[in-house]
């Protein structure tokens, strides 16, 4: 065969674009490139805890153009750059344990996005309002309770390596009841320096987090444990619980980020785009006094609240970014009274599984 100029010529161009696509491109399952992890300016993060349970159910979910998407992809393609995942000790149905949020992180990170996990060190939910130890670890000498916490760090860093930590969840009376209770100061300081002592021994690239639920207070907590080894604030904020006024919130993220000199984030925040409801499972927020009155439950009045949200975390001096709670959590599990979504109404897919306008927040 022949080859004339031309052809030599478009060969040769082949030649010297095609190494390059294979260098620089490479592509999950789903088709789509996986894009190299960057060095983080600001967390743009959604918890998605529910996510394996969501696709085993089996619903469909949609994109802006209506079109069938997986979760992950949609939000990936909004310009979200960190999953948040709850890590659970020993659920009895192994849904946010070990082997789950392993497997969810690797493919997360082969996406190019990060990995924030909090874990609660409990077999369930922990917050304020409960700590309770796993059943493993119930009647543990301190000193084995303390060795636990580290072993479990441990094996998460190695494991995992994630590139947020955060050591205990809402713990703003302690965490692993009764040992480890605000009350019992000391205690809890050795728990949470085990915790932090097992992440930086085995990874130098894992961000840890303390969190605390509202910020009124949270000075004063966090000057309580001022000779702890941590890097990031991380606060809470929903209108309901932690109080209506944004400036307030403001004021309140500069302060603590000034006193405590840490980057802070609000860790857990969400809103509602309707008051009605898609399941048979009472709603946690559905009246006008639960809300703020210049963001109404609408789809607008979601996006812009998050807007506001990252609006002041990207003002404050020691801002570092924020993530949505429950975007995920759709009634995925039928129209029941018993185990539906106490917050489909406050998730970024309508109840047409749709995804809501919300999520532009992440690229504006």
């Amino acid at each position: 065969m022949v080859i004339n100029p031309i052809q030599l010529f478009v060969l040769r161009l082949l030649a010297l674009i095609i190494p390059t696509i294979i260098l620089f491109s490479s592509c999950n399952k789903s088709g789509k490139e996986i894009v190299p992890v960057i060095e983080l300016t600001e967390i743009k993060a959604c918890d998605l805890s529910f996510l394996p349970e969501i696709r085993n159910s089996g619903v469909i979910l949609k994109n802006q153009d209506g079109k069938p998407e997986d979760m992950l992809i949609t939000l990936q393609n909004a310009g979200m750059n960190t999953v948040r995942l709850r890590l659970w000790n020993n659920p009895a149905d192994g849904h946010s344990g070990f082997n789950e949020v392993k497997a969810l992180s690797q493919e997360i990170k082969n996406l190019g996005l990060h990995v924030w996990l909090t874990v609660h060190y409990s077999d369930s939910w922990a917050d304020p309002g409960s700590q309770t130890k796993p059943e493993n670890w119930k009647n543990l000498p301190f000193k084995q309770l303390e060795d636990s916490v580290y072993a479990f760090t441990k094996k998460i860093v190695t494991e995992i390596n994630p590139d947020v930590i955060q050591i205990g969840n809402e713990i703003n009376h302690g965490f692993l009841w009764p040992d480890g209770n605000i009350s019992n100061k000391a205690q809890l300081i050795a728990l949470l320096h085990q915790g932090v002592k097992a992440v930086r021994d085995h990874s130098a690239k894992t961000k840890i987090m303390i969190h605390y639920a509202g910020y009124k207070k949270a000075t004063e907590f966090y000057s309580q444990l001022s000779g702890l080894d941590y890097d990031l604030i991380g606060l809470s904020y929903y209108p309901f619980w932690h109080g209506k006024d944004l400036d307030s919130l403001q004021t309140g993220l500069d302060a603590i980020g000034a006193t405590l000199n840490k980057q802070v984030l609000i860790a857990e925040t969400s809103y509602p785009f309707t008051f009605e409801w898609n399941d048979w499972t009472n709603n946690v927020i559905g009246l006008q006094s639960q809300i703020l009155n210049d963001y109404p439950a609408t789809e607008t009045g979601q996006r812009d609240f998050l807007q506001k949200i990252r609006e002041i975390t990207k003002k404050s001096p020691k801002g570092f970014g924020f993530a949505y709670w429950g975007g995920e959590w759709i009634s995925f599990k039928g129209n029941t009274a018993s185990n539906g979504s106490s917050w489909e109404n406050q998730a970024f897919w309508d109840f047409d599984n749709k995804v809501l306008p919300v999520i532009q927040v992440f690229n504006e």
